[in-house]
């Protein structure tokens, strides 16, 4: 069973998610942080997976420090009601989105309409922030170079729901939790 893809709506000012730090101050910690050398620097790397330290984030914000080796990406997912942002401090990353809100429970498969994917590319000093709900994979597409990148969540991440994709068909595959990350 399929059902459209809905328009954002956002959370009233008395939500949980309304205090804490904004999804623009959440960019600039990963700005400031990604054009931090030692911090980049204490990323050890590995050729054959990504990497990650947490790092202390802003108004009790979550944070990462992730290292992408070449070719690989994190699949479509979302931050459930988590804001955030993410900087690249080395290489380039890809990041592709959907421009529409999804309905956040109720539902296995969705058809998406025409014309919701974006597509950016994020070279080293460059970022982005988003709103709760954001559906987006993020991909190092060099063959040859790593990527790091500084990424910040607030609340911190109550959960990750991850998606396959087929066309324009968007299915909810699996939920995790943060113990199966931490």
């Amino acid at each position: 069973m399929s059902a459209p893809a809905s328009a954002p709506s956002y959370a009233p000012a008395s939500s949980p998610a309304a205090v804490g730090p904004t999804a623009a101050e959440l960019l600039d910690f990963a700005l400031r942080t990604a054009a931090d050398p030692e911090v980049v620097a204490s990323l050890p790397l590995d050729p054959e997976g990504r990497t990650w330290i947490r790092l202390d984030g802003p108004g009790g914000s979550e944070a990462w420090l992730i290292g992408w080796p070449p070719g690989t990406g994190t699949g479509w997912h979302d931050h459930a009601e988590s804001r955030g942002a993410f900087a690249t401090a080395q290489g380039r990353l890809t990041e592709h989105s959907l421009t529409v809100r999804l309905p956040s429970e109720g539902w296995k498969c969705l058809e998406l309409a025409p014309d919701v994917d974006r597509r950016r590319t994020l070279a080293a000093g460059s970022g982005r922030a988003f709103r709760e709900h954001h559906v987006h994979e993020v991909f190092n597409e060099s063959q040859a170079e790593h990527a790091v990148s500084v990424h910040a969540y607030y609340p911190p991440l109550p959960l990750i729901r991850r998606y396959s994709r087929s066309g324009p068909v968007l299915s909810l595959e699996h939920v995790e939790r943060p113990a199966d990350w931490q």
